[in-house]
Formats: structure tokens, C-alpha cells, sequence
């Protein structure tokens, strides 16, 4: 894995070439250009908040719910694009995997780095909506790198994974979308942590997303540092996610050129 590693580091500009591609490709002939990586979670928070703050009265915690919501669409919204992008990633390029090698996982990573510059573009709006309700950033913001590099771990090791089984069953491409519909309602992005049932609370920090989400919540708008209980426990997994995937990734990827 190291040498793997160091592999990748001789390909870094490979990666950058890659991502400026796939933005480029993302956007080309649009009217509105990079503006879309903030409609996304801008019409999701509209929605949201019709149905979650009008008629279920999801209780915010004293912060208004346009800005609750927001943040974590955001943020979960970089992260769905990641998987749902990297996991047909190899397919996508099966041209270049079959004529040329190059350190496959360059493809997956091109994807998180593209990915983090919608990620950027909707954070601007977010930063204006806190200006307008009024909110102020302490410095338990400075948490928000920390979780970010947990979130994307994350993501990287879950599309080591589909993306390498996307190669050989092509049905996990079909799959992905609900399965990150799916993700999302069972990940605190519409409602507060709180909600859970105690009972429940251990079965639900499995899922490493809702620690992360919690934390953002915690970093930027409550102004405090996010559960380190919590996110102890999904640090683990997450590590454990991301090392195992990279390591089935490189186990498989020699037979990606015949499969494709």
C-alpha cells in the first residue's frame, strides 16, 4: 500500500488533469456553469423546508431551519456526487484503463477533487445565509478541516469499493441512486441528531455520516466542538472503510483492463 501510495504522489498531475476534465466536461455548454453545484442543495433546502419546517415542525434548536438545512445539503451533497461519480468511474474511462497504465485510483480521486470545487461554490451561499440570519463563526469552526478529511476518507473508500465492483456487475451503477436516497433519511441532514431514540442511537452511529453531519452542525452553528464519543467511533470506521476498500481496490484493478 505504501508503494502504492508513493505511485500515486509520481501521479499527481495526472489527478489535477483529470479533475479540471471531468469539470470541464460537467459544465460545458451550460448556461449557468458552476452556479449549478449551488442550485442542487439551494432547491433541496427550499423543499426541506416547506415540508420539514412548515408541516412536521422538525425542531432546529433555535436555529432557523433555511441555515440547518443547508449546511448539512452542502456537505452531503459533495458527498453523494462523489459516490454516485466515482462509482462508474473506471467504466467511464474504459478506454484509457484498457490502452494505457496509470495508477487507477488517480480516476477516483479526480473525482473527490472535482466534487470539492462544487463543494466551495455552494459554501459561498451558505456564508451569505449566515451573514443574513445573523450567526456568528467562533473558533470551533476550525473543527470543519477535520471533519472534512473524515468525510472525504469516507467517500474514497466506499467508491474503492463500487467502483471496483461496478466493473464486473454493472448493477451497482443502478443501484447507487437509491441507495444515497436511502442514506440520506437515515442520516441526520433534515432533522437534528437529537431526534433519534436513545435506543436506537448506538445502531445509528454505525453509519459514520451522521457524526460528520452533527459535527458540521456543532462547528459552524452551535459553536461548539462536535461529540468526540461519537466521533471517535465513526473515525474508526471510517479508517477502516478507506483502508479496506483501497486495499480490494488494488487487489482487483489488474483485471480491469479484460473485464472492461
Amino acid at each position: 500500500m505504501g508503494q502504492s501510495l508513493k505511485e500515486v504522489w509520481r501521479h499527481r498531475d495526472l489527478v489535477l488533469s483529470f479533475a479540471v476534465r471531468d469539470v470541464k466536461a460537467r459544465y460545458k455548454q451550460t448556461v449557468f456553469g458552476v452556479a449549478w453545484a449551488i442550485f442542487q442543495p439551494f432547491a433541496l433546502m427550499l423543499v426541506f423546508t416547506l415540508v420539514f419546517s412548515r408541516f412536521a415542525k422538525i425542531p432546529t434548536e433555535g436555529v432557523p431551519y433555511p441555515v440547518f438545512s443547508y449546511l448539512s445539503l452542502v456537505f452531503w451533497t459533495f458527498f453523494a456526487m462523489t459516490i454516485s461519480q466515482g462509482t462508474v468511474a473506471i467504466v467511464a474511462n474504459a478506454n484509457l484503463v484498457r490502452k494505457i497504465y496509470f495508477p487507477r485510483e488517480t480516476l477516483l480521486m479526480s473525482i473527490v477533487l472535482s466534487a470539492g470545487l462544487d463543494l466551495t461554490v455552494a459554501t459561498v451561499i451558505f456564508g451569505g445565509m449566515l451573514y443574513y440570519y445573523e450567526i456568528p463563526i467562533t473558533l470551533q469552526a476550525l473543527w470543519v478541516p477535520v471533519l472534512l478529511v473524515l468525510q472525504t476518507l469516507l467517500a474514497f473508500g466506499v467508491i474503492c469499493f463500487t467502483s471496483a465492483m461496478h466493473v464486473n456487475f454493472r448493477d451497482i451503477g443502478h443501484a447507487i441512486p437509491l441507495t444515497l436516497q436511502l442514506w440520506m433519511f437515515v442520516s441526520p441532514v433534515a432533522y437534528p441528531l437529537s431526534l433519534v431514540p436513545a435506543a436506537w442511537l448506538p445502531i445509528y452511529l454505525l453509519n459514520p455520516m451522521a457524526s460528520i453531519i452533527e459535527g458540521y452542525r456543532f462547528a459552524l452553528l452551535g459553536g461548539a466542538p462536535p461529540n468526540l464519543a461519537y466521533l471517535a467511533l465513526d473515525s474508526w470506521i471510517t479508517l477502516v472503510v478507506a483502508l479496506a476498500g483501497y486495499a480490494m481496490f488494488k487487489r482487483v484493478e489488474r483485471t480491469f483492463a479484460d473485464v472492461i
